[in-house]
């Protein structure tokens, strides 16, 4: 089964870093404000990273690492994402 690390993002432009095997469902999940309090709380969200892995486990690692990172760096990736570019170290 894959994983997938994502980002999404909301009108108000937070962010919320999370790892799934259906970023489909899941975006939609957040939509109807279930999940954590944060997207409980922040509605609209669109989806504007996603990476695939073979395991939870690297999913998890990434994702990790990305939270830990300051904002301009998750945004170069972001924008990196959108661009086409490769997003891996």
């Amino acid at each position: 089964l894959m994983s997938w690390v994502y980002i999404i993002r909301n009108k108000g432009n937070k962010i919320y870093i999370v790892v799934t095997d259906n970023p489909t469902s899941r975006l939609q999940y957040h939509n109807r404000k279930h999940g954590a309090q944060f997207t409980q709380n922040n509605p609209s969200f669109e989806i504007v990273f996603l990476e695939e892995y073979q395991s939870i486990s690297d999913a998890r690692q990434r994702e990790n690492q990305v939270k830990k990172w300051r904002r301009d760096k998750k945004e170069m990736l972001i924008n990196k994402y959108r661009s086409g570019q490769e997003t891996r170290l």
